[in-house]
């Protein structure tokens, strides 16, 4: 029992630190273009939704990474930081997504009808995640910390007294929301590809990379629940810290640079209509400014979706 305990420690501290060098890593590269993007301007909801995946995914990071054998903690405090890190977690998805139907609200010409749909759809999602939250990770006849003593060193380690269903059976709705977001995406890139090539012009950079990242997001929020579920089965040392290196960093990586990407490209093409700080830019959904000479030739065109504006924009740098 001590030399599997001593195992399980190693592994726990090599995975810790892994991840809070990957965290660092990514906090630092990304540090200059925050602080261009939401610091040194206007706020806007999505800038606001940034630093709410920004940090709090910075915060439940750092915390996975030290929970456990990398920092001691008493069995009671370990109890405690495990149900806040879950309890973050469910927050962190819900933050995640939001910016995910926000987007894809953007690219569907700013439909109100899709993001009623979205946000109807959404709302039991998130009443489920915290109902499994309360049921799973609030009750100590389910889940709990078990401290393990070694001859030289003491940690915790997390205890699953239930079988995976209840993991299994959440995961479910989730990962089949995901699926809607990913096929009405992937749908309305496909109808903006056919209307652009009608017309003969290049499709919107920010559709293409606002689907790239949806199927990202939905690969890798897949492969988180099933991580989630295999972790309640249980599994070797090696495999279970893996998991959770990835479960630990993945998610709070992606979300924060599909909004510093789409900021970048914007800034990059120097777009005029910078009042709206890229939150709702109407550059998502007509040509960028490259393709302006293409426009004239495009007005009154049966097949295009190029809405005109009617108001004078004040052109300015972003």
């Amino acid at each position: 029992m001590s030399e599997e305990a001593a195992a399980g420690l190693r592994w726990n501290n090599n995975v810790s630190v892994a991840a809070i060098a990957l965290i660092s890593y990514e906090y630092l590269i990304l540090l200059d273009r925050e602080v261009e993007y939401v610091w040194r301007r206007p706020w806007s909801l999505m800038s606001c939704l940034y630093l709410a995946v920004r940090y709090l995914g910075l915060f439940l990071a750092m915390v996975c990474a030290c929970w456990g054998g990398l920092l001691y903690m008493p069995e009671s405090v370990s109890y405690d930081i495990i149900v806040l890190i879950e309890w973050g977690f469910s927050v962190y998805f819900c933050f995640a997504e939001v910016i995910l139907i926000w987007r894809l609200y953007a690219i569907c010409n700013q439909s109100k009808l899709v993001l009623y749909v979205l946000v109807g759809l959404f709302i039991p999602i998130v009443a489920l995640s915290i109902g499994i939250d309360i049921f799973l990770y609030s009750r100590r006849d389910v889940f709990s910390v078990q401290e393990i003593i070694t001859p030289n060193a003491t940690y915790c380690t997390m205890r699953f007294k239930i079988g995976p269903m209840p993991a299994i059976y959440t995961s479910i709705p989730i990962v089949c929301y995901d699926i809607l977001l990913v096929i009405m995406a992937v749908a309305t890139l496909v109808k903006h590809l056919r209307e652009q090539r009608k017309i003969k012009m290049r499709p919107n950079t920010y559709m293409v990379m606002i689907v790239r990242y949806h199927i990202m997001y939905f690969a890798l929020n897949l492969t988180n629940q099933i991580l989630l579920v295999v972790l309640w089965v249980g599994m070797p040392t090696p495999a279970m810290s893996l998991s959770e290196l990835f479960n630990g960093t993945a998610p709070f990586i992606l979300a924060p640079r599909l909004i510093i990407s789409i900021w970048d490209t914007h800034a990059n093409d120097e777009c005029v209509h910078v009042s709206t700080t890229f939150a709702d830019c109407i550059c998502w959904t007509s040509p960028p400014d490259f393709e302006q000479h293409e426009m004239d030739l495009c007005v009154g065109h049966p097949d295009s979706t190029i809405s005109i504006e009617k108001e004078e924009v004040e052109v300015g740098t972003p």
